[in-house]
């Protein structure tokens, strides 16, 4: 159905156009182009990063960082069990085990004393899901990953723009994913980018991304690899939305006051940001008091004409990976409670009054 308000929209209005048409008029459209070194560098000074290669989606930047590490049958990999299935997918895809751990009631995110109960002489690496925006406990988990020797991927594919104690979410892992889709903070329609610090692993990213194609040696290849390349014109996208990308997380936080205010006499809990982060709030989440309220009110809104999105569910209750039976508390209670209201960049203070006043209405009937 067609939605008076969506749960998002990408917010085009810089030098998309301008920078997509000099990739037709060059004729450079593949995955060769001034645009994608231009946005790889320019997204490495965003974060802080030394090094930044684009791919072509989120997804693939997750599981060309695992293969990087050289991770695959027989490993295990630390991941929370609330988060995007992309994140416990791309684990499993390698061969190895994801191993699920809990979540924190304050921030969300993963709990790093599960973190600690669950590393195993299998474990080869932490997974660290920076959810919706809100960054994880990374000192916490900073000083676990060092203590066992083991990797940490970041995935900040929804934290864009958010940082831990100032410095940005993707400077603490030993290699950082981010995910460009239509719907995330700043977009490429799809894409990804996967930055490090580490020459080394930059290079072999690099490579792997290439169809494993020799440096110095024209159509050799010396290793299996992928064709994970972003397009010039994604990459011509990707600069543009850069360009605007402090006025877009300002915009998204001023929602986010916005929404505070319209909803603070109603029966939700918002996903608040806690001590010593900026949370960049890819969506504006709320709890609610029960699952049967949570699927209730989005139904109601979705006639009131409002969209509106389940928190994830818990990949430790999906079928491919509940044979084996446990319970994760806070992820349940989190997957099974949780809303997200719209929250693209443009959204008008009227239209978020709609929203709470919809909800107030729910509330009341």
């Amino acid at each position: 159905m067609s939605y008076k308000i969506p749960i998002y929209q990408p917010s085009l209005n810089g030098n998309e156009k301008k920078y997509v048409n000099e990739c037709l008029d060059t004729s450079w459209i593949s995955s060769r182009g001034e645009f994608i070194s231009k946005f790889e560098n320019e997204f490495s000074k965003f974060i802080g990063v030394e090094h930044a290669t684009a791919v072509s989606n989120g997804t693939v930047a997750l599981h060309l960082a695992l293969v990087t590490l050289g991770i695959g049958p027989g490993d295990e990999v630390i991941v929370p069990s609330f988060t995007y299935i992309a994140s416990v997918s791309t684990i499993s895809i390698t061969g190895a085990t994801p191993v699920f751990v809990d979540s924190l009631e304050d921030t969300w995110q993963v709990d790093p004393k599960d973190v600690r109960r669950k590393i195993s002489p299998k474990t080869k690496a932490i997974m660290v899901v920076h959810l919706y925006g809100h960054p994880c406990e990374m000192d916490e988990l900073t000083k676990i990953a060092k203590e066992y020797n083991i990797f940490m991927i970041e995935d900040c594919a929804e934290a864009f723009g958010s940082t831990y104690k100032g410095k940005h979410v993707g400077m603490f892992g030993d290699l950082s994913t981010f995910s460009f889709y239509g719907n995330k903070t700043i977009t490429t329609g799809e894409g990804g980018m996967i930055v490090t610090n580490d020459e080394t692993l930059y290079d072999r990213a690099y490579h792997l991304k290439m169809h494993g194609l020799a440096k110095y040696r024209e159509y050799w290849h010396d290793t299996i690899g992928f064709n994970y390349r972003m397009t010039n014109i994604c990459a011509a996208i990707g600069l543009a939305q850069l360009e605007k990308a402090n006025e877009k997380i300002s915009k998204k936080r001023q929602i986010v006051n916005w929404y505070n205010e319209a909803l603070k006499n109603l029966p939700v809990k918002h996903h608040a940001e806690q001590k010593n982060v900026f949370h960049s709030y890819w969506m504006y989440s709320i709890l609610v008091e029960t699952p049967d309220t949570r699927d209730s009110l989005r139904d109601f809104l979705k006639v009131e004409g409002i969209e509106t999105r389940p928190t994830f569910f818990p990949a430790h209750t999906m079928p491919m990976f509940s044979q084996k039976f446990q319970k994760l508390p806070v992820a349940e209670y989190l997957g099974w409670h949780g809303i997200n209201l719209p929250s693209w960049p443009e959204l008008k203070k009227e239209q978020i009054q709609i929203i709470a006043d919809s909800i107030s209405k729910f509330f009341k009937k």
